[in-house]
């Protein structure tokens, strides 16, 4: 069944910018009531005030996620203003470029907080609200890496993958309610993430990569169409459709060539960890 944007009271978590805002700038101009959440309070309020201006219902809350307290406050702005909910989208994100070993349990956390617990707490308290909304849906925005682990993004890779399990577990539970429950998989997009990275250590030149990916716009779009179809699943981007096609028939192969390319990468400490193993052994040797 196809939805309907139409006055439905629709959250953004993440909606100051980037995706968020291309949602919010979308959602508000096919008639939406809009709640929009993000920590940045100036650029929220901008925003809200363009769009109402511009004819939109929006209602702008300053909050971080990773709060209780400021989960429950979008939350209830939704059910005192518009008299309930029928939509949670799930955009805000944060991401960290570096390898494993040298990052830390502290970006580890904070990144699955943001990413993952702050959705599933989110999701726990509009429940008893969607389930009273009309034609209620949950839609988790994950990535890629989701699917797809990618060295160099170990925890967000985590966090999005924790994401993609909790979304198709309460598909399954959601349904005694009638709540839908999307996941949204975009690949490359270019967004303000790379300029809120928590660590940014990695070799690879991503910036190249990222100017190749989706526009805000393209992966907003992907998304309210996505919703409006009540699709399942939807991957979004040329190279994250082509990756993720070839990881499920061949994962070994995919595996052979990120590890490859992480040898060029890093073909330095490659070389000298080879010679001191080297050394090691003639040492080895010698002594006998």
């Amino acid at each position: 069944m196809r939805k309907q944007l139409q006055a439905r009271r629709i959250v953004i978590t993440g909606g100051s910018g980037g995706i968020g805002q291309c949602l919010a700038e979308e959602a508000a101009r096919r008639g939406a009531r809009l709640i929009l959440a993000a920590r940045s309070a100036d650029k929220l309020r901008q925003l809200a005030d363009r769009l109402t201006a511009q004819g939109g219902e929006v209602l702008a809350v300053t909050a971080d996620v990773t709060s209780d307290a400021d989960r429950r406050l979008i939350i209830d702005t939704a059910v005192r203003r518009f008299g309930g909910l029928d939509v949670l989208i799930n955009n805000a994100g944060i991401g960290s470029f570096g390898h494993f070993a040298e990052s830390s349990e502290a970006v580890l956390r904070q990144i699955m907080e943001v990413n993952f617990f702050a959705p599933a707490e989110l999701i726990r308290l509009a429940i008893p609200f969607l389930r009273n909304g009309v034609q209620p849906a949950i839609v988790n925005v994950s990535s890629m890496c989701g699917r797809r682990g990618v060295p160099a993004w170990p925890e967000y890779s985590a966090s999005k993958f924790a994401l993609c399990g909790l979304t198709e577990a309460l598909r399954g539970e959601m349904a005694r309610f009638d709540i839908d429950v999307l996941l949204i998989v975009p690949g490359l997009t270019r967004t303000d993430l790379m300029a809120h990275l928590l660590r940014n250590e990695g070799r690879m030149k991503i910036a190249a990569a990222m100017d190749k990916g989706l526009t805000p716009e393209e992966t907003a779009a992907g998304i309210l169409e996505a919703l409006v179809k009540n699709r399942t699943e939807v991957v979004l981007g040329w190279e994250a459709r082509w990756i993720l096609r070839v990881n499920r028939f061949l994962p070994r192969l995919v595996d052979r060539l990120m590890a490859r390319r992480v040898r060029q990468l890093y073909r330095d400490e490659v070389e000298q960890a080879a010679e001191y193993a080297s050394g090691g052994q003639n040492s080895a040797a010698a002594g006998r």
